[in-house]
């Protein structure tokens, strides 16, 4: 009995592995994908063309009333 077809199952391996090692990169320029995104916040939050919501959001680097002030632990007996 003949083992040709056999002979060439560690090169057909090779050559799937090899294929599978291809990695497809998409770069998009900066300046586009963030005027994409503002133009998908603005559909998702109904806004006028060119309104910034960035103007009405309070600063993150401030503390909020609430977190302020201490909690109360029931300490008040």
């Amino acid at each position: 009995m003949s083992f040709a077809p056999l002979r060439f199952v560690p090169a057909a391996l090779a050559a799937l592995a090899l294929s599978a090692c291809v990695t497809i990169n998409i770069y998009f320029p900066a300046a586009a994908a963030e005027k994409a995104a503002d133009k998908i916040i603005d559909d998702i939050w109904q806004t006028a063309p060119g309104e910034d919501l960035r103007d009405q959001m309070p600063d993150p680097t401030q503390p909020t009333p609430d977190a302020a002030a201490p909690a109360s632990q029931g300490d008040d007996q």
